[in-house]
């Protein structure tokens, strides 16, 4: 077999920058695009029109308010995303200068404007729930069983009839009832925020509840402004968070101070609140409020107590969905996301449960069998499973429905 050859280095001669011209820069754009690239083969086999009805009929209650944007535009965009491994903005930036991937979200011509707002993927993730990925998944695999399935169109019509007449006829073939491998594992998404120690979720927490304040404060007809004290607070909590090495102690003392600070903030929040007819804050400033409150409660306690642990515990304000989740790895022992619970079958990969509380992955060994069944038409072979999978309960309905569990030793070593 021939040796693939290797361009190491450019074969483009050395220019002197005063001989280099922008308007003389030749650009590709008056030749077609290569049908080969990855952005066109992915652009076509991807049903944009399915999944754009799948995306539409979940915005149905967005009907007011500016335009949407274009739903294959804000598809398209995340699958890039994910691809490419970029952050929100570097990917918008890679949209706006590759032609390419502005045909893959369907631009009819090429662009020199950014297609939106990095911020704008913050709204898309969040219509893109979980929920709607999984059927977006369903329908890929449908189409791609259907083009498995489906005859070769470039066949003679004459010589198919023919061959189908000179064919004898026979029984139709049962349809196998156990075939291929489901391999099962349930792993954490870690979340993009800040480590969160105690400290700092006061602090951020103290500061939130000061602009508040500021908020209601403009809406009451008062003169005098509440005194915050945040000046004095935010010394003493950068006293302690700036030192390099600092003792238990050291921080308790940090963690009760800011508490009392955060105390005083809801205690003036609740008398604005009363002095007021009307709530004037929206909907996210009062949710912010509440995890605020929630926030204090739990590190009240745990402060009270003198513990490190909590159920249902706000480690960020700002998405206080996150949970702790506890692994045991050696290099992240506890991680901030979501728990996810996956199977690979033939080849593809789905997310069977989701959960942003940490649950015993042992029990979703059945329903990921009952997903895989749903998929396929029957059930798998054989399920490769971590130890934990492999309880009494799940080996005796497996054994039921004929299906062979093995455990993986594999992924138990890498716990």
């Amino acid at each position: 077999m021939a040796r693939a050859s290797i361009t190491r280095a450019s074969k483009q001669e050395y220019i002197s920058t005063s001989q280099l011209t922008f308007e003389g820069f030749e650009t590709p754009f008056a030749k077609k695009l290569d049908p080969n690239n990855r952005w066109v083969v992915l652009a076509h086999r991807i049903p944009w029109d399915r999944l754009v009805t799948l995306y539409q009929k979940q915005l149905n209650h967005h009907t007011n308010g500016a335009s949407l944007i274009n739903p294959r535009v804000a598809i398209g965009a995340v699958i890039i995303k994910q691809l490419c491994e970029l952050t929100d903005r570097e990917a918008v930036l890679q949209i706006q200068e590759n032609m390419y991937m502005q045909y893959f979200i369907g631009y009819s011509s090429f662009s020199n404007e950014a297609p939106f707002d990095a911020s704008l993927f913050v709204s898309i993730r969040f219509r893109l729930n979980f929920d709607l990925v999984g059927k977006m998944n369903e329908m890929m695999l449908d189409l791609e069983h259907s083009r498995t399935q489906a005859p070769d169109s470039s066949i003679n019509a004459d010589v198919t009839q023919t061959n189908i007449e000179d064919t004898p006829t026979v029984a139709n073939e049962v349809a196998p009832t156990h075939n291929g491998t489901m391999i099962t594992d349930a792993t954490a998404a870690p979340q993009d925020i800040s480590y969160p120690t105690d400290l700092n979720l006061l602090n951020d927490a103290r500061e939130k509840a000061e602009a508040k304040i500021d908020i209601l404060h403009s809406h009451i007809m008062a003169e005098e402004k509440p005194r915050t004290y945040r000046e004095s607070a935010r010394k003493l909590y950068l006293k302690t968070v700036q030192k390099k090495s600092k003792t238990k102690r050291e921080i308790r003392k940090a963690i009760r101070k800011q508490l009392n600070f955060l105390h005083r903030d809801l205690q003036i929040k609740h008398m604005q609140l009363d002095q007021l007819t009307c709530n004037p804050l929206d909907k996210k400033m009062y949710k912010y409020l509440l995890v605020i409150q929630t926030l204090y409660d739990q590190q009240k306690q745990m402060y009270d107590t003198h513990t490190h642990s909590i159920e249902h515990r706000i480690v960020s304000i700002h998405q206080s969905h996150v949970r702790p989740i506890v692994r045991g790895k050696a290099n992240a022992k506890v991680e901030f996301g979501a728990k996810i619970n996956v199977s690979l079958n033939n080849g593809y990969t789905f997310i069977d449960h989701l959960s942003w509380k940490a649950f015993n992955k042992g029990t979703h060994l059945i329903s990921s069998v009952e997903q895989y069944k749903a998929r396929w038409g029957y059930n798998p072979k054989e399920v490769l499973a971590d130890k934990i999978y492999c309880n009494r309960e799940s080996r005796a309905k497996l054994k039921e429905l004929g299906i062979q569990l093995k455990q993986n030793h594999s992924a138990d070593q890498r716990q």
